[in-house]
């Protein structure tokens, strides 16, 4: 499904959409949804990246002694 939008443009950003699209020769329906979901995929990895970072924080002290704990097993200081 399709929704119908009205769409207000900078007019540099217009021009600049427009010579893309002579050299594209796509509709600029097509760009502009192809311009949206690059962007929105853009944000959702920035998402993703954000929270990767917060849970590795969570588990930093409890890899940092589970480390500890199997190379004190490799030197032999756990039996």
């Amino acid at each position: 499904m399709s929704k119908i939008l009205s769409l207000k443009l900078k007019e540099a950003v217009f021009q600049d959409a427009e010579n893309i699209l002579k050299d594209l020769k796509i509709p600029r329906n097509t760009y502009i949804n192809e311009a949206v979901a690059l962007f929105n995929r853009l944000h959702e990895r920035k998402d993703l990246k954000k929270r990767i970072l917060q849970e590795s924080k969570l588990v930093q002290a409890d890899s940092i002694r589970i480390l500890e704990e199997l190379e004190a097993l490799e030197d032999g200081e756990i039996k």
